[in-house]
């Protein structure tokens, strides 16, 4: 049984996609060695179902998705985040990684901004929710921007930790939703250290069913939100959550590639967070 999920659709490729461009071109070529480890399986994934959109998001949100060029590239996301989950609480995979464009934590019930059009983490635990009754689930949003969306869409649910390491300190909701202020400018060792500090103890209190992660690299120096990171960093990063989840949720760890144009980084880091996650 294969440990790590990488759920691709060709629809996230081959289009200039708002903000991060097509930084997934090469895809998924460029992961060829790491998908003939027999602990990784690659995963084609459907378009997410309407009716889970319409359960977590007004008609107006909806139907302007429905009438944009990047609709297919959102939907197709949206379903391998959904059937990443699925197949996690099915006991068929451990962790997985979504390769996404158009969708994720600009999206919050009645808006969708910046490049991300859709929610990805509102679809995924609601289905997760009414089909296999887990409730608690932990989010960590590591892009360079507020994830304002997952924020609106969880505000007020007790059993959604939201953890977003952005541009401000600020704790709401009886501390489940929490913004750390990682700086304009940092390092990769002082970003882990906070990750360390101010996610890790949280989770672990928390006890969460699953960890997803909104993983954006638009941190890496060079990008258009670059806070000074080398592209090793994403590698270490990643390691520390995924042991985070191995300590906390029995290692049920999502990664939802997020923010960043630099190709070269992508093609970099995503073969190689494979392997983390299949190791």
């Amino acid at each position: 049984m294969p440990k790590t999920g990488v759920f691709f659709s060709p629809a996230v490729k081959g289009k200039d996609w708002p903000v991060i461009g097509d930084k997934f071109r090469n895809f998924p070529e460029v992961m060829a060695d790491v998908l003939k480890n027999p602990n990784v399986a690659l995963y084609s994934p459907k378009p997410v179902d309407e009716k889970l959109l319409f359960k977590v998001h007004t008609a107006n949100v909806v139907m302007d998705l429905k009438s944009a060029w990047y609709y297919e590239g959102a939907v197709y996301s949206v379903g391998g985040c959904v059937e990443a989950l699925e197949r996690i609480c099915r006991g068929e995979i451990v962790n997985a990684i979504v390769f996404n464009v158009a969708a994720g934590h600009h999206a919050g019930p009645s808006y969708a901004w910046g490049g991300t059009y859709v929610s990805c983490a509102g679809p995924m635990i609601v289905d997760a929710r009414e089909k296999f009754g887990v409730e608690r689930f932990a989010i960590i949003d590591t892009d360079s921007h507020h994830g304002d969306g997952d924020r609106a869409m969880f505000k007020g649910d007790p059993n959604v930790l939201h953890v977003c390491f952005c541009s401000r300190n600020a704790s709401e909701n009886s501390g489940t939703k929490i913004d750390v202020d990682v700086g304009w400018s940092t390092t990769d060792s002082d970003y882990l250290k906070l990750v360390e500090r101010e996610f890790k103890p949280r989770v672990l209190d928390f006890k969460p069913y699953a960890i997803i992660h909104f993983f954006g690299h638009d941190t890496c120096e060079g990008d258009y939100g670059s806070r000074g990171l080398t592209p090793n960093f994403y590698l270490d990063l990643a390691r520390l959550v995924k042991s985070i989840a191995e300590e906390c949720c029995g290692g049920r760890y999502i990664i939802i590639t997020g923010g960043g144009a630099r190709r070269d980084v992508a093609e970099y880091i995503f073969p190689n967070i494979i392997r983390i996650l299949a190791e």
